[in-house]
Protein backbone atom coordinates (compact mmCIF):
# COMPACT_ATOMS: atom_id res chain seq x y z
CA UNK A 1 0.00 0.00 0.00
CA UNK A 2 1.36 3.78 -0.84
CA UNK A 3 2.20 5.55 1.98
CA UNK A 4 0.64 9.49 1.72
CA UNK A 5 2.56 12.14 1.35
CA UNK A 6 3.55 14.11 4.39
CA UNK A 7 2.00 17.61 4.13
CA UNK A 8 5.09 19.97 3.01
CA UNK A 9 5.67 22.99 5.20
CA UNK A 10 4.66 26.30 3.22
CA UNK A 11 7.65 28.30 2.24
CA UNK A 12 6.18 31.28 3.93
CA UNK A 13 5.17 29.68 7.46
CA UNK A 14 6.62 32.63 9.33
CA UNK A 15 4.07 34.90 7.12
CA UNK A 16 0.82 33.12 7.23
CA UNK A 17 1.52 32.63 10.88
CA UNK A 18 1.78 36.72 11.85
CA UNK A 19 -1.61 37.02 9.46
CA UNK A 20 -3.47 34.52 11.13
CA UNK A 21 -2.37 35.72 14.46
CA UNK A 22 -3.36 39.55 13.81
CA UNK A 23 -6.73 38.22 11.93
CA UNK A 24 -7.54 36.57 15.19
CA UNK A 25 -6.87 39.29 17.18
CA UNK A 26 -9.26 41.97 15.21
CA UNK A 27 -12.17 39.06 15.62
CA UNK A 28 -11.53 38.53 19.31
CA UNK A 29 -10.60 41.84 20.30
CA UNK A 30 -11.03 44.94 18.08
CA UNK A 31 -14.87 42.93 16.83
CA UNK A 32 -13.10 44.44 13.59
CA UNK A 33 -14.69 41.30 11.25
CA UNK A 34 -13.68 43.45 7.92
CA UNK A 35 -10.13 43.23 9.00
CA UNK A 36 -10.51 39.79 10.38
CA UNK A 37 -11.28 38.66 6.92
CA UNK A 38 -8.52 40.41 4.90
CA UNK A 39 -6.09 39.19 6.85
CA UNK A 40 -7.66 35.77 6.78
CA UNK A 41 -7.81 35.78 3.00
CA UNK A 42 -4.41 37.22 2.32
CA UNK A 43 -3.31 34.32 4.65
CA UNK A 44 -4.79 31.78 2.86
CA UNK A 45 -3.80 33.16 -0.72
CA UNK A 46 -0.05 33.18 0.55
CA UNK A 47 0.01 29.87 2.20
CA UNK A 48 -0.90 28.24 -1.77
CA UNK A 49 1.94 30.61 -2.92
CA UNK A 50 4.80 27.67 -4.33
CA UNK A 51 7.53 30.17 -3.74
CA UNK A 52 9.28 31.83 -0.70
CA UNK A 53 8.22 35.27 -0.79
CA UNK A 54 11.05 37.90 -1.21
CA UNK A 55 9.26 41.72 -1.03
CA UNK A 56 6.25 42.89 0.17
CA UNK A 57 5.59 44.22 -3.81
CA UNK A 58 5.45 39.91 -4.82
CA UNK A 59 3.01 39.63 -2.29
CA UNK A 60 0.66 42.49 -3.44
CA UNK A 61 0.53 40.50 -6.79
CA UNK A 62 -1.42 38.26 -4.77
CA UNK A 63 -5.18 38.74 -4.99
CA UNK A 64 -6.39 39.72 -1.20
CA UNK A 65 -2.82 41.07 -0.38
CA UNK A 66 -3.39 45.16 -0.31
CA UNK A 67 -1.20 47.79 0.47
CA UNK A 68 -0.76 47.86 4.36
CA UNK A 69 -0.69 44.02 4.49
CA UNK A 70 2.21 44.26 1.87
CA UNK A 71 3.91 47.04 4.67
CA UNK A 72 3.85 44.25 7.30
CA UNK A 73 5.17 41.89 4.86
CA UNK A 74 7.97 43.96 4.19
CA UNK A 75 8.26 44.60 7.63
CA UNK A 76 8.33 41.01 8.74
CA UNK A 77 11.02 40.38 5.51
CA UNK A 78 13.37 42.73 6.71
CA UNK A 79 13.13 42.60 10.65
CA UNK A 80 11.99 39.05 11.38
CA UNK A 81 8.95 40.84 13.53
CA UNK A 82 6.21 43.05 13.18
CA UNK A 83 6.09 45.84 15.58
CA UNK A 84 1.81 45.65 15.94
CA UNK A 85 2.19 42.58 16.96
CA UNK A 86 4.78 42.67 19.42
CA UNK A 87 2.52 45.62 21.01
CA UNK A 88 -0.43 43.37 21.31
CA UNK A 89 1.24 40.31 22.90
CA UNK A 90 2.79 43.00 25.21
CA UNK A 91 -1.14 44.36 26.03
CA UNK A 92 -2.22 41.86 28.69
CA UNK A 93 -6.00 42.37 28.50
CA UNK A 94 -5.45 41.37 24.23
CA UNK A 95 -3.56 38.31 25.15
CA UNK A 96 -5.93 36.96 27.64
CA UNK A 97 -8.89 37.92 25.63
CA UNK A 98 -7.06 36.05 22.59
CA UNK A 99 -6.23 33.02 24.49
CA UNK A 100 -9.64 32.37 26.39
CA UNK A 101 -11.08 32.30 22.96
CA UNK A 102 -9.36 29.07 22.14
CA UNK A 103 -11.28 27.45 24.66
CA UNK A 104 -14.60 26.29 22.91
CA UNK A 105 -17.75 27.58 23.90
CA UNK A 106 -15.84 31.10 25.45
CA UNK A 107 -16.33 33.56 22.75
CA UNK A 108 -15.03 37.23 22.62
CA UNK A 109 -18.01 38.82 24.51
CA UNK A 110 -17.38 36.24 27.30
CA UNK A 111 -13.59 35.86 27.42
CA UNK A 112 -13.81 39.80 27.62
CA UNK A 113 -15.95 39.54 31.13
CA UNK A 114 -13.49 37.00 32.83
CA UNK A 115 -10.88 39.09 32.15
CA UNK A 116 -12.65 42.33 33.35
CA UNK A 117 -12.89 39.70 36.71
CA UNK A 118 -9.39 38.43 36.64
CA UNK A 119 -9.57 35.44 35.00
CA UNK A 120 -6.80 35.38 32.50
CA UNK A 121 -5.36 31.33 32.29
CA UNK A 122 -6.75 28.02 32.21
CA UNK A 123 -5.68 27.55 36.26
CA UNK A 124 -7.79 30.47 36.87
CA UNK A 125 -11.32 28.55 34.89
CA UNK A 126 -10.38 25.78 36.85
CA UNK A 127 -10.82 27.95 39.89
CA UNK A 128 -13.98 29.13 38.66
CA UNK A 129 -15.45 26.51 37.22
CA UNK A 130 -18.65 27.24 38.88
CA UNK A 131 -19.02 30.31 36.77
CA UNK A 132 -18.64 28.58 33.00
CA UNK A 133 -21.20 26.74 31.47
CA UNK A 134 -21.60 22.91 30.49
CA UNK A 135 -20.14 23.90 27.04
CA UNK A 136 -17.27 25.55 28.73
CA UNK A 137 -16.41 23.03 31.26
CA UNK A 138 -16.20 20.65 28.59
CA UNK A 139 -14.15 22.99 26.46
CA UNK A 140 -11.43 23.10 29.38
CA UNK A 141 -11.97 19.51 30.54
CA UNK A 142 -10.30 19.40 27.07
CA UNK A 143 -8.01 21.58 26.08
CA UNK A 144 -5.19 20.21 25.51
CA UNK A 145 -6.90 17.57 23.16
CA UNK A 146 -9.31 20.45 21.15
CA UNK A 147 -6.02 22.81 20.66
CA UNK A 148 -4.13 19.32 18.33
CA UNK A 149 -5.07 18.77 14.54
CA UNK A 150 -6.48 15.99 13.53
CA UNK A 151 -4.44 14.11 11.38
CA UNK A 152 -6.22 13.44 7.85
CA UNK A 153 -5.39 9.25 8.78
CA UNK A 154 -7.38 9.82 12.23
CA UNK A 155 -10.05 11.60 10.45
CA UNK A 156 -10.53 8.28 7.93
CA UNK A 157 -10.89 6.29 10.25
CA UNK A 158 -13.38 8.36 12.22
CA UNK A 159 -15.25 8.87 9.09
CA UNK A 160 -15.54 5.25 8.72
CA UNK A 161 -16.83 4.39 11.97
CA UNK A 162 -19.72 7.41 11.47
CA UNK A 163 -20.58 5.86 7.95
CA UNK A 164 -20.99 2.53 9.25
CA UNK A 165 -22.71 3.23 12.42
CA UNK A 166 -25.26 5.47 10.29
CA UNK A 167 -25.78 2.77 7.59
CA UNK A 168 -26.06 0.23 10.33
CA UNK A 169 -29.17 1.97 11.63
CA UNK A 170 -30.60 2.38 8.72
CA UNK A 171 -29.31 2.39 4.37
CA UNK A 172 -31.42 4.86 3.84
CA UNK A 173 -29.42 7.56 5.20
CA UNK A 174 -27.04 9.88 3.72
CA UNK A 175 -24.10 11.15 5.30
CA UNK A 176 -21.05 13.25 4.42
CA UNK A 177 -18.09 14.24 6.11
CA UNK A 178 -17.95 17.94 5.12
CA UNK A 179 -14.60 20.76 5.95
CA UNK A 180 -11.00 20.96 4.91
CA UNK A 181 -11.41 17.10 5.52
CA UNK A 182 -13.40 16.91 2.53
CA UNK A 183 -11.43 19.43 0.58
CA UNK A 184 -8.19 16.71 0.85
CA UNK A 185 -6.59 18.76 3.82
CA UNK A 186 -3.80 16.34 5.41
CA UNK A 187 -5.43 17.64 8.70
CA UNK A 188 -8.29 18.94 10.23
CA UNK A 189 -9.10 21.06 13.37
CA UNK A 190 -12.58 18.98 13.53
CA UNK A 191 -15.61 16.82 12.08
CA UNK A 192 -18.32 18.42 10.46
CA UNK A 193 -21.21 16.36 9.37
CA UNK A 194 -23.93 16.73 7.67
CA UNK A 195 -26.85 13.48 7.14
CA UNK A 196 -29.95 13.48 5.68
CA UNK A 197 -32.78 10.95 4.77
CA UNK A 198 -35.58 11.04 2.22
CA UNK A 199 -38.14 10.77 4.83
CA UNK A 200 -37.05 14.49 5.63
CA UNK A 201 -37.59 17.34 3.47
CA UNK A 202 -38.23 21.01 4.03
CA UNK A 203 -41.99 20.94 3.91
CA UNK A 204 -41.57 18.02 6.39
CA UNK A 205 -43.18 18.43 10.16
CA UNK A 206 -40.44 17.80 12.88
CA UNK A 207 -38.14 14.84 12.51
CA UNK A 208 -36.39 15.45 16.12
CA UNK A 209 -35.59 11.61 15.84
CA UNK A 210 -33.98 11.22 12.70
CA UNK A 211 -30.58 13.18 14.34
CA UNK A 212 -31.21 11.74 17.96
CA UNK A 213 -31.06 8.12 16.85
CA UNK A 214 -27.53 8.72 14.80
CA UNK A 215 -25.97 10.49 18.16
CA UNK A 216 -27.09 7.81 20.39
CA UNK A 217 -26.21 5.17 17.84
CA UNK A 218 -22.53 6.48 18.07
CA UNK A 219 -22.77 7.14 22.01
CA UNK A 220 -23.69 3.18 22.48
CA UNK A 221 -20.09 2.13 20.35
CA UNK A 222 -18.28 4.90 22.68
CA UNK A 223 -17.76 7.05 19.57
CA UNK A 224 -19.28 10.03 21.26
CA UNK A 225 -18.32 10.45 24.32
CA UNK A 226 -19.83 14.01 25.81
CA UNK A 227 -22.61 16.73 24.28
CA UNK A 228 -22.17 20.03 24.19
CA UNK A 229 -25.55 20.80 22.92
CA UNK A 230 -28.41 19.01 21.26
CA UNK A 231 -31.50 20.31 19.07
CA UNK A 232 -33.57 18.33 16.36
CA UNK A 233 -31.05 19.52 13.91
CA UNK A 234 -27.98 20.36 14.91
CA UNK A 235 -26.01 18.36 17.61
CA UNK A 236 -22.14 19.41 19.24
CA UNK A 237 -20.48 17.08 20.85
CA UNK A 238 -17.02 15.05 21.47
CA UNK A 239 -15.96 12.00 20.45
CA UNK A 240 -13.09 9.59 20.33
CA UNK A 241 -11.62 6.65 18.56
CA UNK A 242 -11.07 3.26 20.33
CA UNK A 243 -7.56 2.72 21.99
CA UNK A 244 -4.27 2.16 19.67
CA UNK A 245 -3.26 -1.80 19.80
CA UNK A 246 -0.63 -0.47 22.08
CA UNK A 247 -3.20 0.59 24.62
CA UNK A 248 -2.56 4.56 24.09
CA UNK A 249 -5.75 6.56 23.95
CA UNK A 250 -6.41 8.95 20.98
CA UNK A 251 -7.35 12.77 21.75
CA UNK A 252 -10.83 13.72 22.12
CA UNK A 253 -12.19 15.60 18.87
CA UNK A 254 -14.73 18.08 18.46
CA UNK A 255 -17.70 16.55 16.31
CA UNK A 256 -20.77 18.47 15.02
CA UNK A 257 -23.56 16.87 13.07
CA UNK A 258 -26.22 18.54 11.32
CA UNK A 259 -29.62 17.48 9.99
CA UNK A 260 -30.79 19.07 6.96
CA UNK A 261 -33.64 18.46 4.60
CA UNK A 262 -33.39 16.15 1.46
CA UNK A 263 -34.08 18.95 -0.81
CA UNK A 264 -31.55 21.20 0.38
CA UNK A 265 -29.24 18.32 1.45
CA UNK A 266 -26.79 19.56 -1.42
CA UNK A 267 -26.54 23.03 -0.81
CA UNK A 268 -25.67 22.45 2.90
CA UNK A 269 -22.90 19.87 1.48
CA UNK A 270 -21.55 22.21 -1.26
CA UNK A 271 -21.36 25.52 1.48
CA UNK A 272 -19.81 23.36 4.80
CA UNK A 273 -16.88 22.02 2.48
CA UNK A 274 -15.95 25.44 1.60
CA UNK A 275 -13.56 27.31 1.86
CA UNK A 276 -15.42 30.26 2.74
CA UNK A 277 -13.53 32.46 0.22
CA UNK A 278 -15.17 29.66 -2.40
CA UNK A 279 -18.57 29.69 -1.28
CA UNK A 280 -17.96 34.09 -1.37
CA UNK A 281 -16.60 33.76 -4.91
CA UNK A 282 -19.63 30.93 -5.97
CA UNK A 283 -22.09 33.54 -4.76
CA UNK A 284 -20.75 36.36 -6.78
CA UNK A 285 -20.44 34.26 -9.52
CA UNK A 286 -24.35 33.14 -8.96
CA UNK A 287 -25.55 36.54 -9.04
CA UNK A 288 -24.02 37.77 -11.92
CA UNK A 289 -25.73 34.85 -13.49
CA UNK A 290 -29.38 35.47 -11.70
CA UNK A 291 -29.21 33.11 -9.05
CA UNK A 292 -28.83 33.84 -5.24
CA UNK A 293 -27.22 30.60 -3.44
CA UNK A 294 -27.05 29.76 0.48
CA UNK A 295 -26.49 26.62 2.65
CA UNK A 296 -30.37 26.20 1.74
CA UNK A 297 -31.57 26.52 -1.50
CA UNK A 298 -30.77 28.34 -4.99
CA UNK A 299 -33.40 30.72 -6.41
CA UNK A 300 -33.44 32.26 -9.68
CA UNK A 301 -33.91 36.43 -9.39
CA UNK A 302 -36.42 37.55 -11.73
CA UNK A 303 -36.24 41.12 -13.15
CA UNK A 304 -37.05 43.12 -9.41
CA UNK A 305 -34.47 40.95 -7.91
CA UNK A 306 -37.15 39.42 -5.67
CA UNK A 307 -35.88 35.33 -5.36
CA UNK A 308 -38.49 33.04 -6.68
CA UNK A 309 -39.05 29.52 -5.59
CA UNK A 310 -36.13 27.27 -4.95
CA UNK A 311 -34.87 25.24 -7.90
CA UNK A 312 -34.84 20.89 -7.42
CA UNK A 313 -31.13 19.95 -6.38
CA UNK A 314 -29.95 16.15 -6.75
CA UNK A 315 -26.18 16.88 -6.35
CA UNK A 316 -23.54 19.32 -5.97
CA UNK A 317 -22.88 19.43 -9.97
CA UNK A 318 -26.83 20.72 -10.51
CA UNK A 319 -25.80 23.76 -8.51
CA UNK A 320 -22.61 24.03 -10.64
CA UNK A 321 -24.97 23.56 -14.23
CA UNK A 322 -27.65 26.06 -12.78
CA UNK A 323 -25.06 29.22 -12.51
CA UNK A 324 -23.21 27.53 -16.04
CA UNK A 325 -20.10 27.06 -13.81
CA UNK A 326 -17.45 24.27 -14.23
CA UNK A 327 -17.61 21.87 -11.81
CA UNK A 328 -15.11 21.95 -9.51
CA UNK A 329 -13.66 19.02 -7.31
CA UNK A 330 -14.04 19.84 -3.72
CA UNK A 331 -10.14 19.52 -3.52
CA UNK A 332 -9.70 22.29 -6.11
CA UNK A 333 -12.03 24.48 -4.00
CA UNK A 334 -9.30 25.37 -1.39
CA UNK A 335 -9.20 29.51 -1.98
Amino acid sequence: MSKRKAPQESPNEGITDFLTELANYERNVNRAIHKYNAYRKAASVISRYPSKIRSGAEAKKLDGVGAKIAEKIDEFLSTGKLRKLEKIRQDDTSASINFLTRVTGIGPAAARKFVEEGIKTLEDLRRNEHKLTHHQRIGLKYFEDFEKRIPREEMLQMQEIVLKEVEKLDPNYIATVCGSFRRGAESSGDMDVLITHPSFTSDSSKQSRLLHQVVEQLEKVHFVTDVLSQGDTKFMGVCQLPDKEDGTAYPHRRIDIRLVPKDQYYCGVLYFTGSDIFNKNMRAHALEMGFTINEYTIRPLGVTGVAGEALPVESEEDIFDYIQWKYREPKDRSE
